[in-house]
């Protein structure tokens, strides 16, 4: 697996956003979920693939089933919200799709907050609920700033140890800027996401040395062996301080799993109990919105405007990278591997639906960002 080269341009198949939508749509009522549940769910799938954030796209649909057919995630399962003061409330996911938990919470936040200036809503019995940013994204919609926080299952060791207890739990947050210059943050504690390296695996390639250990402690660039050890937290201990911060507000707070306890998305022998902690802000709190907003001009122009280091061609503003992916891959489609088409194949087959329709004419026009 060491020194495996990545993906080939060649090697890519492009779907249309459109196809794509439709078809997780189409699997998902298949196996049970409710359509409007599953037009929600394929929505925030697609949408992290159009972002760029593969590892949290339409290719977690085979795991998600399996969980599913083992018993282990109810397809059917409706969120329930109970009202805990005027700015707080709580979600019950009932262990359906986390995605409907966290877009039933971040739309009660929204509204608390647009009522009160600010609303919190923290979500217990829950899985996994993709890509962070679209919850984001939700907020940034109705002009709103955001925090969005979730625990996940054990991959990082907590500084000084070496086996497997925090998760690589995202931290995410947004503000409305000027011009669709929006600020927001997504990112894991760890050097990368764990789905980078599920997807390193699922497409055979090789990782860098310095993401994960093996189980014995060495470095490894073999994901499958990496997945056996532990992933590394970037900026050691605050890598880790981090992944602790964020199983105290979403695991421990909720009632949800937490310290450990997790299931992985991956492991089918138990529901995974998912915490998550979302808040919006109303931005017009302290100064009006125009003034907010001609403030997030100001500072997006020092960010990208600001001396480059040698080598850099191009400073982005967080998130920029994934708001210009999002523009070309509407346009080009979204690429994907055979592996990967033939798995979601299968699950079509599955339950009648049709199969994935790859558009075989398109292909990158953006070589660099």
């Amino acid at each position: 697996m060491a020194g495996k080269p990545t993906i080939s341009e060649s090697q890519k198949l492009y779907v249309k956003d459109v196809e794509a939508q439709v078809f997780v749509q189409n699997v998902l009522v298949g196996n049970g979920v409710h359509s409007k549940h599953a037009k929600i769910i394929a929505d925030c799938l697609v949408q992290a693939d159009l972002r760029g954030v593969d590892t949290h796209g339409i290719n977690r649909i085979p795991s998600y089933i399996e969980r599913i057919r083992q018993g282990v995630l109810d397809p059917k399962a409706t969120p329930s919200l109970a009202q805990i003061t005027a700015v707080v409330a709580q979600v019950d996911g009932h262990n359906g799709f986390g995605f409907l938990a966290a877009h039933l919470g971040m739309k009660n936040a929204i509204k608390m907050a647009k009522e009160s200036g600010i609303g919190m809503v923290s979500v217990k019995h829950s899985n996994h609920f993709g890509m962070s940013a679209w919850v984001v994204q939700q907020a940034l919609d109705a002009g709103m700033m955001s925090l969005v926080f979730t625990n996940s299952s054990p991959a990082l060791p907590v500084w000084g140890g070496k086996e497997k207890l925090m998760g690589v739990s995202p931290i995410a947050c947004g503000a409305p800027g000027n011009d669709g210059k929006d600020f927001i943050l997504d990112m894991a504690p760890s050097i990368a996401a764990r789905g980078k390296i599920f997807k390193a695996k699922r497409r055979g390639e090789s990782i860098p040395e310095d993401w994960a250990l093996d189980k014995d402690g060495n470095k490894t660039t073999d994901p499958a062996a990496a997945l056996e050890g532990v992933m590394l937290p970037m900026g050691g201990p605050k890598g880790s301080a981090l992944s602790v911060m964020m199983d105290v507000f979403s695991g421990v707070l909720s009632g949800s799993a937490f310290a450990g306890h997790v299931t992985n998305p991956y492991d089918t022998s138990k529901p995974a109990d998912v915490g998550h902690f979302l808040v919006a802000i109303r931005p017009d709190l302290f100064i009006s919105a125009e003034k907010f907003r001609e403030r997030m001009k100001y500072l997006y122009g020092r960010v990208v405007g600001s001396q480059k280091m040698a080598g850099v061609e191009r400073i982005h503003f967080p998130g920029e990278i994934e708001i210009l992916m999002r523009e070309e891959r509407l346009k080009s489609g979204i690429p994907y591997v055979a592996a990967e088409i033939d798995a979601l194949d299968r699950e079509a087959e599955l339950v009648g639906a049709a199969k994935i329709k790859v558009n075989a004419g398109a292909h990158r026009t953006m070589s660099k960002l």
